[in-house]
């Protein structure tokens, strides 16, 4: 259910007390492998080794290709087929120096395959930043286990394809986690004597002129994801358009909210909501006063401030909605996402789903949870509002609210993975892959 993400930190911790020799031998061995597995035209192969147990790693590689007939060299003249980069290990912190800046250039401009050590040289292993220049890898082996900054980006934009090398290590407890898809045997299923509303009753809240098309779509995300009950609140002028939009749903005026929410187990709010000072009061009531799990997703999030809600909130924005909560830039986000996400928890004390490649869900004390499933095609208007309705039935059917979101973001992407074309994909086409993710 959960594979353990390594910071630099923790490796150490699991490398104490073996021989580091033996290490070394193994992992330089298993970076060898994967150079002639993956490139087995590749016979002049060139590394980048630095000063440290990495740079170690990369000489023994170079040796065992060596061995098997390659021509091998630590320098990057004489037009290499593929290059091996050992510059920095998973120690490393920082902006690399200019001199080695211009060598992490020089392999990104070789032109040809680079499989890094470890990590690609530049990334910090333990959060995924990217402060300066670092390598881009086609192939990254990485030893004993997969390392946070790998999954988080922009980290992950670094990797390519990650190979996990066992070289003897025992597993151990980490603080950050991948989710992987056995989470969604988590997922209650419905039992014999439920009924539509012990099933998970799900009250969506928004859809104002012109946005419709938001509360609609989580509406129809939380009946895929296997509610069995959904209601939907929106003023009334626009209850005509989800009239005609809305099948099974049950649809109201706003006025009609505290009635709607006395059945539900669960709340969404935010899909279409709007930003005016009458929205904004309606989204804050509502977290306040309401004894339900919720969602806060979109304009329920625009100038959300803390407070002591009564039950389990889980947020859910996307790079510009948390940098806005932050008074930050969503460009800084994108560059600190790990401690973007921490930050967002200590101040609103509940669950935060940071949305994007990589999707990070944190709750207080606890660490992070790292969601990777999806594509790019999920880079469409829509598919967040699909989201909120997935988590919002996962929690009405009694999910704790940090593995309701975790349970969520894999669903959803799965769902996208699922569907049957991804050039032009939409968030409609989300929905009706949910079933499929789920069975």
């Amino acid at each position: 259910m959960f594979e353990p993400l390594y910071t630099a930190d923790e490796m150490r911790a699991a490398e104490q007390g073996h021989d580091v020799e033996a290490l070394m031998e193994r992992a330089g061995r298993a970076v060898a492998d994967a150079v002639v597995r993956r490139f087995p035209e590749a016979r002049r192969i060139a590394a980048v080794c630095g000063k440290g147990a990495n740079g170690g790693d990369g000489r023994i590689a170079l040796g065992v290709l060596a061995e098997s007939g390659h021509e091998t060299s630590e320098h990057l003249d004489g037009a290499p087929d593929a290059i091996i980069d050992a510059l920095f290990g998973t120690g490393f912190r920082g902006e690399p120096r200019p001199d080695a800046a211009a060598l992490i250039e020089r392999i990104n401009g070789a032109g040809v395959p680079v499989v890094s050590v470890d990590v690609p040289s530049g990334v910090d292993a333990s959060s995924g930043e990217v402060p300066g220049a670092a390598v881009r890898a086609d192939v990254t082996v990485t030893m004993h286990g997969r390392k946070v900054g790998l999954v988080i980006a922009p980290g992950r934009f670094h990797a390519g394809e990650i190979e996990i090398a066992d070289i003897g290590l025992e597993r151990v407890d980490t603080e950050h986690r991948l989710v992987t898809d056995a989470i969604l045997e988590l997922v209650p299923r419905r039992s014999e004597g439920d009924t539509k509303y012990t099933a998970g009753s799900v009250l969506v809240v928004g859809g104002s002129p012109g946005m419709t098309g938001a509360v609609c779509l989580a509406a129809e995300a939380a009946f895929r994801a296997d509610a069995g009950y959904v209601a939907v609140a929106v003023p009334a002028a626009t209850l005509p358009v989800i009239e005609t939009l809305l099948v099974e749903a049950v649809k109201a005026p706003r006025e009609r909210v505290d009635e709607l929410a006395k059945r539900a187990s669960a709340f969404a709010v935010g899909p279409g909501l709007g930003r005016g000072d009458e929205e904004r009061a309606l989204a804050c009531r509502l977290l306040a006063d309401l004894d339900l799990p919720a969602v806060v997703d979109a304009d329920a999030l625009f100038e959300l401030e803390p407070a002591d809600w009564p039950a389990p909130r889980v947020l859910t924005p996307h790079a510009g909605e948390l940098g806005r909560l932050l008074s930050e830039e969503s460009s800084w986000v994108d560059a600190h996402r790990l401690e973007a996400v921490r930050r967002a928890v200590d101040r609103y004390r509940c669950v935060v789903l940071l949305k994007g490649p990589g999707t990070l869900v944190s709750a207080p004390r606890e660490g992070v949870l790292v969601c990777d499933a999806g594509t790019p095609a999920l880079a469409t208007a829509g598919t967040g509002d699909v989201l909120t309705g997935v988590i919002a039935a996962f929690l009405a059917k009694k999910m704790d609210a940090r593995l309701a979101a975790a349970a969520g973001a894999v669903a959803h992407g799965r769902a996208a993975e699922l569907a049957p074309h991804q050039v032009g994909l939409v968030a409609s086409d989300v929905v009706d892959s949910l079933p499929l993710a789920l069975s």
